[in-house]
């Protein structure tokens, strides 16, 4: 958890609201992981990631419709997909394929 979202994680709003959407999950599936479907969920994700400028937008944060619950799993590869999505690699190869070093 990034420190500008530590209020947000740890306040009576976001808890109640995590409360109640596992309890509607566990209603709906079993509490099922949304993604995988074989293991049981066990955090409640923000489909749309929370930042610093969307983090007191309730229509965000505290929307049931922005949320999933996920397995420890599914959540990992979430967070490990988004970290390679941000990662810009520039690499130019000679003629023979080789990379050719930074500039």
């Amino acid at each position: 958890m990034q420190d500008w979202a530590s209020d947000f994680y740890h306040s009576a709003k976001w808890l109640a609201t995590r409360n109640a959407y596992i309890s509607h999950r566990v209603a709906v599936d079993g509490g099922l992981c949304e993604r995988c479907q074989r293991r049981a969920g066990k955090i409640v994700h923000h489909r749309k990631h929370l930042t610093e400028n969307n983090i007191n937008d309730s229509a965000i944060t505290l929307n049931q419709d922005n949320l999933e619950l996920l397995c420890q799993a599914c959540h990992n590869i979430e967070h490990i997909s988004q970290i390679k999505r941000s990662i810009t690699l520039e690499c130019k190869f000679d003629e023979y394929g080789y990379p050719l070093p930074p500039i």
